[in-house]
């Protein structure tokens, strides 16, 4: 397995999309962790519908629209100030500890290295720049461009289509079960960053490699090539 190029997923894997959390506690007491995870699985629900019913929307309002029915559904008055700076911190959520470390020994390593994600062109260049990490990817690869969301084969295409490698010669990591299992489906050569130590998704397929964190696939690229 010859392993020519990297495309990280963003949300949940370099980026912890629960650090938003802290505001979150400070706005509504009580609710913030709450919000954070309902927030997630709403906004992961909505690109998951609009991508079967073909009625793209960008990630940015996507994510905004996940946030409204979120407050709505837990009875809190999202005010626009609110909402504003809940929004804001999609800009500047935390890097994982290890991710600039690994990301740079990947590139000392000379592999070509993207991001491929939901998000859009905006969102993706401002959170890498929050977290540093501006000049360690060669493409921030946003599904904007093909307008629908991974799943979608459409989506995990982009790797292939600007790397010019097959997928099998791709490594597609994320922490999202679902996205990495699908990746898996299409083609890519996989690894699983299963942070919380949940189960894989009854799928009946794979990832080809899994750790805790992201330090891992330095060992499942030494060991798999």
């Amino acid at each position: 397995m010859a392993i020519h190029a990297i495309a990280f997923d963003a949300y949940g894997t370099l980026f912890d999309v629960y650090s938003v959390t802290e505001l979150a506690e400070k706005l509504f007491p009580g609710y913030g962790k709450q919000l954070a995870q309902l927030w997630r699985r709403k906004q992961i629900e909505y690109t998951q519908l609009r991508t079967m019913c073909c009625m793209y929307k960008p990630f940015w309002e996507v994510t905004q629209d996940a946030l409204i029915f979120t407050c709505r559904y837990l009875g809190l008055n999202l005010d626009l100030d609110a909402q504003n700076a809940l929004m804001g911190q999609y800009a500047r959520l935390s890097a994982f500890p290890e991710n600039k470390d690994v990301l740079q020994v990947l590139r000392d390593k000379a592999y070509k290295l993207a991001i491929l994600s939901n998000g859009t062109p905006q969102m993706l260049q401002a959170v890498t720049e929050h977290a540093g990490m501006q000049g360690l990817f060669q493409h921030l690869l946003s599904v904007d461009a093909v307008k629908v969301y991974k799943t979608a084969p459409e989506a995990y295409q982009l790797g292939p289509d600007m790397f010019g490698v097959p997928a099998k010669n791709m490594l597609f990591v994320s922490s999202n079960a679902w996205d990495v299992c699908c990746a898996t489906w299409f083609g890519y050569t996989t690894f699983w960053v299963n942070r919380d130590h949940v189960p894989l998704e009854e799928l009946g397929v794979m990832p080809h490699g899994t750790g805790r964190t992201l330090s891992d696939v330095l060992h499942f690229l030494e060991t798999s090539q």
